[in-house]
């Protein structure tokens, strides 16, 4: 399929949002981790084992958080906006044999382009990009999971550990746990820190 065809594919899609919900280790693959997104109008969530360069890149991105030089991804946004490239938003687009396929829709000058690409860059870029993520409902019905709200009892009692802390205490915390790539807790210091600035 050209690019054109693939685009007007793409227009026509019935177009699920994904939103990123955090990074976990993963329980069956040593030193890989499982990037979560949901469809909140479903509750449906897609578990995705990436690896831990790209658990890094997404985690950094999350956090808002600027490394001494450029990561990969972020290259290749200066690059993009040198030359004036927008990433518009990021499809995950197929479930095949265990693996997910995912599509970059760019665009210069007006003039739209698709790209193949792997989930996980995919969404290390659209973070980067603060594009959408979508996904279709076949992909949902094939690869989504319910979870139960109370099977996040135990990561709620440990949120609550956090709530004396101060918010420069929590950041600093943040900071050494996405240097010890510990993703899971990072993810969990930043909801707390965004709770208590929104109070």
């Amino acid at each position: 399929m050209n690019t054109y065809n693939y685009f007007a594919y793409f227009c026509r899609m019935n177009k699920i949002v994904l939103e990123v919900i955090g990074l976990t280790h993963s329980l069956s693959l040593n030193e890989a981790f499982a990037l979560v997104l949901a469809d909140k109008k479903s509750n449906l969530k897609l578990p995705i084992i990436i690896g831990s360069v790209e658990a890094q890149s997404i985690a950094l991105a999350l956090e808002k958080y600027e490394s001494r030089r450029p990561l990969t991804h972020d290259l290749f946004k200066n690059f993009a906006d040198n030359y004036n490239i927008n990433v518009k938003e990021v499809v995950i687009d197929r479930f095949r044999e265990g693996v997910f396929y995912s599509q970059l829709v760019c665009e210069k000058d007006g003039e739209a382009s698709v790209f193949d690409a792997r989930t996980s860059d995919s969404v290390a870029l659209a973070l980067r990009f603060g594009c959408p993520i979508y996904t279709n409902q076949q992909v949902l019905d094939e690869a989504g999971v319910m979870i139960e709200e109370d099977e996040n009892d135990d990561e709620n009692h440990q949120d609550s550990d956090f709530e004396e802390r101060s918010i420069e205490e929590l950041k600093n915390m943040m900071e050494e746990a996405v240097e010890e790539e510990d993703y899971e807790l990072a993810s969990i210091l930043r909801d707390e820190i965004k709770s208590k600035e929104n109070k």
